[in-house]
C-alpha cells in the first residue's frame, strides 16, 4: 500500500494533478490536494502519471510503512 500527498510549499496551482486523477485530488485555495480519504493509494497509472507530470513535482507517493513512522532513517 502506498500514500499519496501534495507537498503545498512546492505547489503552484497548475491543476494538473486535477486534470489526471480527479477522484483523488482536487483544487483547494488555489493548490492541488489530495481529496480526504484517498491517501492511501495502490499503483494506479493515473496516479504515478499526476506524480510524474506534475511541474513543481509536489505530489510524492510513499510506502505507507514510511509514511508512518517518519522518523525512520
Amino acid at each position: 500500500m502506498k500514500v499519496v500527498s501534495v507537498d503545498r510549499e512546492l505547489c503552484y496551482g497548475s491543476a494538473e494533478c486535477v486534470h489526471r486523477a480527479p477522484a483523488v485530488f482536487e483544487f483547494v485555495d488555489g493548490f492541488g490536494a489530495v481529496r480526504p480519504g484517498h491517501e492511501r493509494t495502490d499503483d494506479a497509472p493515473e496516479i504515478l502519471e499526476a506524480a510524474e507530470r506534475c511541474p513543481s513535482q509536489a505530489i510524492s507517493i510513499t510506502d505507507a510503512a514510511d509514511a508512518a513512522s517518519p522518523n525512520t532513517p
